[in-house]
């Protein structure tokens, strides 16, 4: 059962907020030693970090052709026609978020320009060792296809006999990628920042992971680009008295199956549903094969917060900035032009997050932490770069150069006023 609150509302918030924090000094050192050792030791540093995390000694870190091959043959086509309705409806989503590069002339003869093109090399990262997720591969991989990028690799651990799972292998081959590693943790991490001689570096690394993971990434920003931080899955519920509270329930339960720190969360203006919400929990939780994991995330991280009236269901919403966001009210889509913080919303009765993590459309690698307050979901645009062009004319120089010349002495930079000046002193001898 989940704790009922209607007082210190703000304060039950931020314990939830800071239940697992990035900041954390004796993990990130290990990691930053793991990360070192990559570098300075390539390949070698992995078969042991291998060795000792995975419990596994691998022959050779990149899984062979053959080894793709025959675990796709080994997937059944009734999995696989599954598998391909997912990415087909992702890819019409996210074809929808490709932007369109533009130009316009100005002072008749010059050319200001906005250029979108594609990373040239992504890694992907999906967690694995006691289990396959599929959607994973897809969700970090349609994208950055549609973007154009013509190179994507992928790391996962591998299981206890030194093999990537089946259904991993053959999504990786249903959506294009060639080159996978059977590596995972903070050192798979360390490879595609740094590169290896079997692993040559990316531009940017895609792809939740557990807390080694996260604080690799971060560490290596700046070596390359990464997607997110992600912390641990939450969902929010907003719902009045007309929300069906066995969906409620069934969506936090879904919620808190996650793992531990997962964070399942209603907000509702309906003590009853509340109640009748929490009984529902109970009943639909004794069918549940990971009963001991949501018990622990529902007792340690989860609430159901009482609000007055939508004003302050709306408030605490936003406060929180969920990764998920239902909302089940009489009027979802006006409740929705007011929220400003979420990651993915889902209205309706009929719109629970398990329908968005696999086959809806929208990407499920969404700003966790209450990140959504300035992050957005995995996109195209996370795998594109943009330029801009400035082709200039004479005359528009000469338009702007006493401008220039202004700012460039107001900031003391002469050498910038210089620059405009010797061109126009050119400009000038050609005319005479």
């Amino acid at each position: 059962m989940l704790k009922i609150i209607e007082k210190n509302i703000n304060q039950e918030i931020k314990k939830i907020q800071n239940r697992l924090s990035f900041d954390n000094h004796e993990e990130e050192n290990k990691v930053k030693k793991i990360l070192e050792n990559v570098k300075t030791k390539g390949d070698k540093a992995l078969f042991e970090y291998t060795e000792a995390f995975d419990k596994v000694k691998l022959k050779a870190i990149e899984v062979d052709f053959l080894e793709i091959e025959e675990a796709h043959i080994s997937i059944k086509d009734d999995i696989l026609a599954t598998i391909r309705v997912a990415i087909k409806n992702v890819a019409d989503f996210h074809f929808k978020q490709l932007p369109s590069s533009w130009g316009k002339t100005v002072f008749d003869k010059s050319l200001l320009a906005w250029r979108y093109s594609p990373l040239q090399k992504v890694g992907i990262y999906v967690p694995g060792g006691t289990a396959a997720y599929p959607s994973s591969v897809i969700m970090n991989t349609v994208p950055a296809k549609i973007a154009g990028v013509p190179e994507i690799v992928m790391v996962t651990p591998p299981d206890k006999t030194g093999q990537v799972p089946a259904l991993t292998l053959a999504v990786a081959k249903e959506v294009g990628i060639e080159k996978i590693y059977k590596i995972g943790g903070a050192h798979a991490v360390a490879a595609l920042a740094y590169g290896t001689k079997t692993i040559s570096p990316v531009d940017k690394i895609v792809g939740p992971g557990n807390l080694y993971v996260t604080l690799a990434k971060k560490l290596v920003l700046g070596t390359c680009g990464i997607d997110k931080l992600a912390g641990p899955s939450d969902v929010l519920v907003l719902a009045d008295e007309t929300a069906n509270p066995a969906y409620i329930a069934a969506d936090l339960l879904a919620q808190a199956e996650h793992d531990i720190f997962a964070s399942s969360i209603l907000i509702t203006t309906s003590k009853e549903v509340a109640e009748k919400v929490n009984k529902e929990i109970l009943v639909q939780m004794k069918k549940l094969s990971r009963k001991q994991i949501i018990q622990q995330s529902l007792k340690e991280n989860s609430i159901i917060i009482i609000a007055k009236n939508e004003k302050e269901m709306i408030k605490f919403s936003d406060k929180i900035a969920p990764e998920h966001l239902e909302i089940m009210t009489k009027d979802p889509l006006g409740i929705t032009e007011k929220v400003k913080n979420a990651g993915a919303i889902f209205l309706g009765d009929y719109a629970p997050t398990s329908l968005g993590d696999y086959l809806l459309g929208p990407n499920h690698v969404l700003p966790t932490s209450g990140n959504a307050r300035f992050d957005s979901p995995l996109s195209v645009h996370d795998f594109i770069k943009t330029s801009s062009i400035s082709q200039v004319h004479s005359s528009l120089l000469k338009a702007y150069a006493p401008d220039v010349e202004k700012f460039a002495l107001l900031e003391g930079l002469d050498a910038h006023a210089n620059a405009v000046k010797i061109r126009m002193s050119s400009l000038k001898n050609l005319r005479s």
